[in-house]
C-alpha cells in the first residue's frame, strides 16, 4: 500500500461510490451517483451493433456532405495518418484534427489506440458531445480499443469537458485496470462539476489502490480543498502540501495551485511565503500572487508585487492587469491606473481583452472619471456581459442615473445579452434615484419575472432600494425572509436604518450581527462569516456620529486598527467625521494626519468639522493646504462639496469677506460653477452676519433655473435671528409654495411673529400648519452613558429617571437665577403666562440630557449631547450658566454646529 494512503483522512460526509478494488461492482449510495444512473444515456449503457453501424455511417456521411468537393488526403501509411492527427491535436488545431480523422476513416484506415486518444482530445477541445458519443460508438466497435486504458481515459476526459458527468462516470466504472491517468481524469471531472467532496474521496480511494499521485492529481485536489469550508480546507490543503513535499514535487504549476488554494482560504500569508521560497516562477505564479492580494483586499501588496514582477523582467499580461486594476480602483490611485492603461494601449492583445476593459471601466468610474470609463467602453468592440455590467455599475455608482438606465435599455435592445442578476442589482440604485423613472417598484416585478428575486445580492440591492425610498418596512421584510444572509445583507440593512435616521436600530443590528457571527463560526459557507468589514464600519460610524456615541465609536476605531481597516480611505474618512461630530476635534485631526491616503471626501469632512466647531480660520488654512497639495500631485482637488463646507465654516465664524471672496473666485480659480447650494450657503453667510437685505438681493440674482428652496430657508432663519418680519414673510411665502409640507418653515415664521409679540399672526401660522396636516419635528437629544445611548424628547416623561431629572433642573434653575440667569420666554411659541413658559423651557430635551449627564457621571466628566434641531436661545444661555455652576465642560451639537460651554462661556461667542 502507498505511503500516501494514511496521509489524508476524511470525515464520514466525504463518501463516494467508487469501488474499493477495480474489479468489484459499483454500489450506488450517493445522491450524485443516483442522478448519474437515473439519467444515464441508453446509448452508453447498451450499444448494439446496429447502433454502432448507424452512428459511424452518420459520422462519415456528415463529413462527406460537408466536404464533398474536397479531395481525400493521401498519406503513404496508416501510421502517417495517426502521426498527422496527433500533431494537429498537440497544436490545438482541433477542427483540423477531427476532419483528418474523418478522412482517415474514408480512406479505409482503421483508427487504433493512438488515433482514438488524439481525436477524443480534439472533441474535448471543441466540446462537441454528440460527436464525442459517435467516436465512443466507434471505440466500442473496435475490441482492442475498447479494452485500452488510454482510450478509456480519453473518453472520461472528453465526457467531463463536454459537460456529461454521467458518461464520464460510466466509462470510468468500466475500466478494469485503472491507472494514474484514469483517476486524474475522474478527479478533474468531479472538480469541473464542483463535486469537491467527491473529488477528495476519489483521491483517497486512488491512494488505497496503491497509485502515486502526480502533479496533475495534486493540482486538482488542491483546487477541491480551496472550495471547502475554511477550517477543513486549510487542514486538508496543508496535507496536500505535505504530500507534494514528500514527493519532492516542486514543479511550478503545483506551487501555483497551492498558492491559489491558500489565498482562496484566506491565508494569503502562506501564498506569499510559497511564492518567495521558490525560484521557477512563471507568469501564472506572478498572476496568482497578485490576484491573491487583490482578492483578499491587500491592495498595496498587489501593487508592490506588480512592480517587483516588472523589475524581474516579466511582462504583465491580461490576467495581471485585470488583477491589479481593482487595487488602483479601491485605493483610488488614478495615476497608477492610467499608467496601466497606457501599458495596455501599447499592447493590442491587452487593450482588446474584455477582462482588462471591464477592470479599466471599473477603475475610472471608481476614481470619479466616468467619462474616461465610457471612452474605454466605447473602444471595446466585442463586449461581453461583464463589460456592459461594468459600465452600468460605473454610471450608477457615480449617480449618473439617466445614463445608467440608457445603457441598460441599450444593452437589452442591441446586444445579444439579457440582463442577469449582476445587471439588475447594479441598475437598482439608479432606478430609485432617477426622477424620470417613475414606477420604481416595477423593477422589482421585472426581477421576479426574470427569476432572480431569490438571488442573495439582488435581494440586498432591493433592500437598499426600498430603504432609500423610505419604505424601510419592506426592506425589513426582505431581510427577514432571506434564507441565508451574508455580510452584505447585514451591511445593507444597517445602512438602510442609517438612511432612514434609525441610528439606534443600526447599532442594535450590529450587535445582532456579532451575535449571529458567534453562532455561525462553523458554517460551511465561508461567504457567510459575519465579521464586520470596512463597509460595516462605514455604515455604523455615521450612527455613532449622529447619536454622539463616542464610546461606541472608539470601540469601532479600535476594531478597525486591530483588523487593519483603519488605513482604508473610506473608513478613515468616516472616523474623522465620527470624532468631529462627537465633539473630539483633536482626535478627528489626529486620524486625518495618520491616514496614508486621503481623498476629497477626507479633506471635505475635516473642513466641515472645523466649520461646525466655529474654527473658520483653521478651516480656511486646511482648504489652502488642500489646494496646494492638489496643485502639486494632482490627486485631490476641491469639488462642489468642498465649497459648501468652506462657506459654512466662514458663516459660523463671521468671516463674511473671506467667504464672499471665495464665492466670486471659485469658477475662475478652481473651475467650479456655483450651484444653488452654494448660493444658499452665501445667503446664510450674509444673513447670519445681519446683512439680511443683501442676502435677499443675492437670492434675486440667482439663475432662474436654480432651485431656491434652500436659499429661502437660510434667509428665513436669518430673519428669525434678527426678527425681520417683512423679509421673513416674503421668504416664508416662497417656501410655502415650494415646500408646503416642511414643518420648519411654519415654525420659523411662527417664531418670528411670537418673538415680535404678534401672537395672532403666530396662531394663524400654527392653524394653517394644522390644516395642512404638517407636524413639527419634536426636539430630541441623545447622550451616551455606558453601553447605551439615552434619548430625551421635549416634555417627555417616559425616561426611568424623568422625575429625578425634573427635580434636579428645578433646583439648578434656582441656583442659575442667583447667578443672573433670566429665562428667555420668547422661545416658547404658546401664548401662555410667563410661569408656564418657564416650566415648558425646563422640559427642553437638551436640558434633560445635560441633567442626566450631570447626575450619572463622575464630577469633571465632559458631557456630550447631540440634538436633532437647532438649540434654542434659552437653552444656549442656560448651558453657559450650568457649565459654570457644576464646573463641567458641556459639548452640545445641534443640527448646524457645535457649542463648547466652559466656565460660563460658549465657543461660538454667541454668534450662531
Amino acid at each position: 500500500m502507498s505511503s500516501f494512503t494514511q496521509l489524508l483522512t476524511f470525515p464520514p460526509p466525504y463518501s463516494l461510490p467508487f469501488p474499493s478494488n477495480s474489479s468489484s461492482s459499483l454500489q450506488i449510495h450517493h445522491p450524485s451517483a443516483a442522478i448519474i444512473h437515473k439519467h444515464a444515456s441508453p446509448f452508453l449503457s447498451r450499444t448494439t451493433s446496429t447502433t454502432t453501424s448507424s452512428t459511424v455511417t452518420s459520422l462519415v456521411s456528415t463529413a462527406t456532405t460537408s466536404s464533398a468537393e474536397e479531395p481525400i488526403l493521401e498519406l503513404p501509411s496508416p501510421s502517417s495518418w495517426v502521426e498527422h492527427l496527433r500533431s494537429q491535436t498537440q497544436s490545438n488545431l482541433f477542427d483540423e484534427a477531427i476532419f483528418t480523422y474523418i478522412k482517415m476513416i474514408r480512406a479505409g484506415v482503421p483508427p487504433d489506440n493512438f488515433a482514438f486518444p488524439a481525436v477524443l482530445k480534439a472533441v474535448a477541445g471543441i466540446q462537441d458531445l454528440l460527436l464525442g458519443k459517435q467516436i465512443h460508438a466507434q471505440v466500442i466497435k473496435f475490441e482492442s480499443a475498447s479494452s485500452s486504458v488510454a482510450v478509456a481515459n480519453s473518453l472520461v476526459n472528453m465526457y467531463g469537458k463536454c459537460g456529461h458527468i454521467e458518461g464520464a462516470y460510466q466509462v470510468f466504472e468500466r475500466i478494469l485496470e485503472k491507472d494514474q491517468v484514469s483517476w486524474n481524469s475522474m478527479i478533474a471531472t468531479l472538480c469541473r462539476f464542483d463535486e469537491w467532496e467527491l473529488a477528495l474521496e476519489a483521491f483517497r480511494l486512488m491512494l488505497l489502490e496503491d497509485l502515486e499521485p502526480s502533479s496533475f492529481t495534486l493540482v486538482s485536489v488542491a483546487n477541491a480543498c480551496s472550495n471547502l469550508r475554511r477550517r477543513d480546507g486549510l487542514l486538508l490543503g496543508k496535507q496536500i502540501h505535505a504530500c507534494a513535499l514528500r514527493k519532492g514535487d516542486r514543479r511550478t504549476f503545483t506551487i501555483n495551485a497551492l498558492m491559489a488554494t491558500y489565498a482562496k482560504l484566506g491565508r494569503v500569508d502562506y501564498s506569499k511565503a510559497l511564492f518567495e521560497f521558490f525560484d521557477d516562477r512563471d507568469m501564472v505564479s506572478w498572476n496568482t500572487i497578485i490576484s491573491s492580494f487583490s482578492q483578499n483586499d491587500q491592495f498595496m501588496e498587489a501593487l508592490f508585487f506588480i512592480r517587483s514582477m516588472i523589475l524581474d523582467g516579466v511582462k504583465p499580461d491580461g490576467v495581471t492587469l485585470a488583477s491589479v486594476l481593482p487595487a488602483c480602483s479601491h485605493l483610488e490611485m488614478l495615476n497608477t491606473g492610467k499608467e496601466i492603461h497606457s501599458y495596455a494601449l501599447r499592447n493590442t492583445d491587452l487593450i482588446e481583452n474584455c477582462f482588462v476593459g471591464s477592470a479599466l471601466i471599473d477603475m475610472y468610474c471608481n476614481c470619479k472619471q466616468v467619462e474616461k470609463g465610457r471612452l474605454v467602453f466605447d473602444g471595446i468592440l466585442r463586449r461581453t456581459i461583464g463589460v456592459w455590467n461594468a459600465m452600468i455599475a460605473g454610471y450608477a455608482q457615480n449617480e449618473f442615473d439617466e445614463e445608467a438606465l440608457d445603457i441598460f435599455f441599450e444593452m437589452a435592445a442591441v446586444s445579444d445579452f439579457l440582463p442577469n442578476a449582476i445587471t439588475l442589482s447594479s441598475i437598482l440604485p439608479a432606478c430609485v434615484r432617477c426622477e424620470a423613472f417613475l414606477d420604481k417598484e416595477s423593477i422589482h416585478g421585472y426581477i421576479i419575472k426574470r427569476g432572480v428575486d431569490k438571488v442573495r445580492y439582488v435581494q440586498n440591492a432591493l433592500m437598499d432600494m426600498y430603504s432609500r425610498m423610505g419604505k424601510i418596512e419592506i426592506a425589513e421584510s426582505i431581510f427577514s425572509s432571506m434564507d441565508v444572509k451574508d455580510i452584505v445583507s447585514w451591511n445593507t440593512m444597517i445602512t438602510g436604518y442609517g438612511i432612514c435616521g434609525r441610528h439606534d436600530d443600526a447599532l442594535n443590528l450590529l450587535h445582532d450581527m456579532q451575535r449571529e457571527e458567534k453562532s455561525k463560526t462553523n458554517d460551511d459557507d465561508e461567504s457567510l462569516i459575519l465579521k464586520p468589514n470596512s463597509v460595516t464600519l462605514m455604515a455604523v460610524l455615521p450612527g455613532c456620529a449622529a447619536l454622539a456615541a463616542l464610546v461606541k465609536g472608539k470601540e469601532i476605531h479600535a476594531y478597525a486598527v486591530k483588523q487593519m481597516l483603519a488605513t482604508d480611505v473610506a473608513v478613515g474618512s468616516a472616523l474623522v467625521d465620527m470624532y468631529a461630530k462627537c465633539g473630539c476635534l483633536k482626535l478627528s485631526k489626529r486620524v486625518f494626519d495618520q491616514m496614508p491616503i486621503r481623498n476629497v471626501i477626507t479633506w471635505n469632512v475635516l473642513i466641515m468639522a472645523y466649520g461646525m466647531h466655529g474654527k473658520g480660520e483653521e478651516a480656511l488654512d486646511l482648504f489652502r493646504r488642500m489646494v496646494a497639495e492638489g496643485a502639486k500631485n494632482g490627486e485631490v482637488r476641491p469639488n462642489e462639496v468642498t465649497f459648501i463646507a468652506i462657506f459654512a465654516a466662514c458663516s459660523h465664524s463671521g468671516m463674511v469677506d473671506e467667504g464672499l471672496n471665495l464665492f466670486h473666485k471659485m469658477k475662475d480659480d478652481h473651475g467650479i460653477e456655483p450651484t444653488a447650494e452654494h448660493y444658499a450657503c452665501v445667503v446664510d453667510l450674509l444673513g447670519r452676519s445681519g446683512q439680511v437685505e443683501e442676502a435677499y438681493r443675492l437670492i434675486n440674482t440667482m439663475p432662474p433655473n436654480f432651485k431656491k428652496a434652500d436659499a429661502w430657508s437660510s434667509l428665513l432663519g436669518s430673519c428669525r435671528i434678527y426678527q425681520n418680519v417683512e423679509i421673513g414673510e416674503i421668504a416664508a411665502k416662497n417656501l410655502f409654495s415650494l415646500e408646503p409640507n416642511v414643518a420648519s418653515h411654519y415654525v420659523l415664521l411662527s417664531n418670528i411673529y411670537s418673538s415680535s409679540g404678534l401672537w395672532k399672526e403666530a396662531m394663524d401660522v400654527r392653524k394653517k400648519m394644522k390644516e395642512m396636516g404638517v407636524r413639527k419635528e419634536p426636539g430630541c437629544s441623545w447622550i451616551e452613558f455606558g453601553d447605551e445611548v439615552h434619548k430625551f424628547l421635549a416634555g417627555d416623561a417616559s425616561h426611568p429617571q424623568s422625575n429625578k431629572l425634573h427635580e434636579f433642573l428645578e433646583i439648578l434653575s434656582q441656583r442659575m437665577r442667583k447667578e443672573g440667569y433670566v429665562p428667555d420666554t420668547s422661545c416658547v411659541l404658546h401664548n401662555v403666562d410667563d410661569e408656564e413658559k418657564e416650566t415648558l423651557l425646563c422640559g427642553h430635551s437638551e436640558k434633560l440630557a445635560i441633567a442626566f449627564g450631570i447626575l450619572n457621571t463622575p464630577p469633571g466628566t465632559t458631557i456630550r449631547v447631540a440634538k436633532n434641531i437647532r438649540v434654542c436661545n434659552d437653552c444656549h444661555v442656560a448651558a453657559k450658566f450650568i457649565s459654570k455652576i457644576v464646573d463641567r465642560e458641556i459639548i452640545l451639537r445641534d443640527v448646524r454646529r457645535f457649542h463648547h460651554f466652559r466656565n460660563g462661556t460658549c465657543s461660538c461667542g454667541d454668534y450662531w
